[in-house]
């Protein structure tokens, strides 16, 4: 039992506790305790095998060897996860950076490259009738003055 235990043992404290159920049935108990503060609490997933002794005797071995073995398998994804995640934020963060400053240049390039042609002021240009320039208001044309009137309308 303790052969099985000891890659476990490598890197953190386990509690086994043993009960008596009744005159022929014993429960244990393997709890893994927490080794750092922000580890997945699924790395501290107890066993506990209930049977009678000489059964405990038999097999209780074998399977302390697999949840041994499930419980390295799970830190280790666990950390390869870990270690994905951050390189893909740390990625992201980069690519959001290189997004922000292409972003910052495109926004001073015109303004630094907008130059007036000439150094000398335009000109004001004129209001014209005659140029075809349309207003607010449509141009006033005068009234003839020869206007024949019946009824008070001008024909």
């Amino acid at each position: 039992m303790f052969v099985e235990l000891m890659p476990l043992l490598a890197g953190r404290t386990v509690l086994t506790t043993v009960a008596k159920l009744d005159d022929k049935t014993l429960r244990v108990n393997v709890i893994p305790i927490q080794a750092k503060a922000d580890e997945n609490p699924a790395l501290t997933t107890p066993l506990t095998y209930t049977g009678p002794p000489e059964e405990l005797d038999a097999e209780l071995g074998k399977h302390l060897a697999g949840y041994v073995q499930t419980h390295q398998q799970t830190a280790s994804t666990l950390a390869e996860a870990k270690a994905t995640m951050e390189a893909a934020a740390k990625a992201a963060q980069e690519e959001a950076k290189r997004k922000a400053e292409e972003r910052k240049k495109a926004i001073q390039k015109p303004s630094a490259t907008a130059t007036p042609a000439s150094s000398a002021p335009a000109e004001p240009v004129p209001f014209s009738a005659s140029a075809g320039t349309l207003g607010l208001f449509p141009p006033i044309t005068p009234e003839p003055t020869s206007t024949q009137s019946k009824g008070g309308l001008a024909l």
